[in-house]
């Protein structure tokens, strides 16, 4: 086996197992959490709540530092160290496990969050060290599959355990997953470009978004595709919420059901982020992007009108979420071929930080539809619709106004 494909497979089973173990986790303290004595207030969505609002508020707070490091030190450094720092956060956890402490779950979920974001940035970056530029669109598509592929896994791979395993089995497999995990980091060796210690971009957030937008201003398209994906992640995250209200509300089906819908659409999702990857060209294809859109539409407005049942529900929901593979990987392509070095590193961090910001909104737009309406899903997807339309027509406009340029 060559090198690059070695480097390739280390680290897209990297991510796999990364992202993996961060749902396993994730999802272990959800349901086992739930079984033991907590604090009144502390009740089954309000525990779901804090536990995702720890993988999330790190990227809102250590994004810059992320991009720092990433320009800073190599990427293969950081990517090693980030995976070795996984093993003492799995143990904090695995002692809240042993004592049925939720308040130390909840700081090793926070913990798990930092560590992600810090390499996620050098992750990213490493695609194009490892297939050039011509290798873009194929490394984000299949990087992205990865993804999707392990936040699938982990959660079902959680749920079972969680009904038939004792604690020392979940902690055994979390840690038997860190491992995993640094030897493929440690795996990948690749010729990156040297590092510029005189690129110091703020760590402040605030400052850190001003100065990244501008920057981006300079290369036609970055920002927008930044919108792109991050309009993208907004809709994903209301679209999974309302998966679970439209199941049980409109469909009366069971959650081990619902729990299936929603692998569905995340295996649409990684079929079409693989497919994407596969036919995008210098990974800036203005017709898979705007095609995607299109789709994501269509089968938005099918479902609308149809009011299917579960099967038919089922698969549009598959092919809305592949449809969401189609415009999401070409944008992400577009931010990985900008020439700027390693200043990369920032220019993805910058991406990460908008992209949470836009997943947070995205859940007070899905809170204030479903209080409004009491919990009518349709009426979600009636927002997903306009969000979509309202997506593609600003892309649309740029682009008329030579703006930008996604061919």
């Amino acid at each position: 086996m060559n090198r690059e494909k070695s480097n390739w497979i280390s680290l897209f089973a990297a991510n796999f197992i990364g992202i993996l173990n961060d749902n396993f986790l994730k999802n272990s303290i959800i349901f086992i959490g739930v079984t033991w004595a907590m604090p009144s207030w502390l009740n089954l969505s309000q525990l779901t709540t804090l536990v995702a609002a720890g993988l999330v508020i790190p990227y809102l707070i250590f994004s810059p530092l992320s991009g720092r490091i990433a320009v800073n030190y190599t990427k293969q450094a950081t990517f090693r160290w980030c995976k070795i720092a996984e093993f003492p956060i799995v143990l904090i956890a695995c002692f809240a496990f042993w004592k049925e402490w939720i308040g130390v779950a909840l700081v090793s979920v926070f913990l798990m969050g930092v560590q992600s974001c810090l390499y996620s940035p050098a992750k990213y970056g490493l695609i194009r060290d490892i297939g050039g530029e011509e290798g873009i669109p194929f490394g984000s598509g299949m990087l992205e599959t990865m993804a999707f592929l392990g936040i699938l896994t982990g959660t079902v791979v959680a749920s079972f355990m969680a009904d038939h395993s004792p604690i020392s089995m979940v902690c055994a497999s979390s840690l038997l997953f860190a491992l995993i995990g640094y030897l493929l980091a440690k795996n990948i060796k690749v010729k990156e470009l040297p590092i510029e210690p005189s690129i110091n971009n703020s760590i402040n957030p605030i400052r850190f978004l001003k100065q990244s937008y501008l920057f981006a201003k300079h290369y036609p398209g970055v920002n927008m595709v930044v919108f792109g994906i991050s309009m993208f992640w907004l809709m994903g995250g209301m679209l999974q919420m309302n998966i679970i209200i439209h199941c049980k509300q409109a469909l009366c089906i069971s959650s081990a059901g619902t729990g299936v819908v929603m692998a569905v659409a995340a295996t649409g999702i990684a079929s079409g982020c693989l497919f994407a990857g596969k036919i995008a060209k210098r990974g800036g294809n203005r017709r898979t992007i705007f095609t995607g859109l299109g789709l994501m539409m269509l089968f938005l407005s099918l479902i609308l009108l149809l009011r299917p049942g579960t099967y038919l529900f089922a698969s549009l929901i598959f092919l809305f979420s592949f449809a969401g593979g189609l415009f999401e990987v070409p944008c992400l392509s577009m931010i990985q071929q900008i020439d700027v070095g390693r200043k990369i590193g920032d220019m993805l961090a910058y991406m990460n930080f908008v992209t949470f910001i836009f997943i947070l909104v995205g859940s007070f737009i899905f809170w204030l539809i479903t209080y409004i309406t009491h919990e009518n899903s349709m009426t979600v997807f009636a927002t997903l619709l306009f969000l979509c339309a309202f997506t593609l027509i600003v892309m649309v406009v740029h682009r008329s106004l030579n703006t930008i340029s996604l061919s």
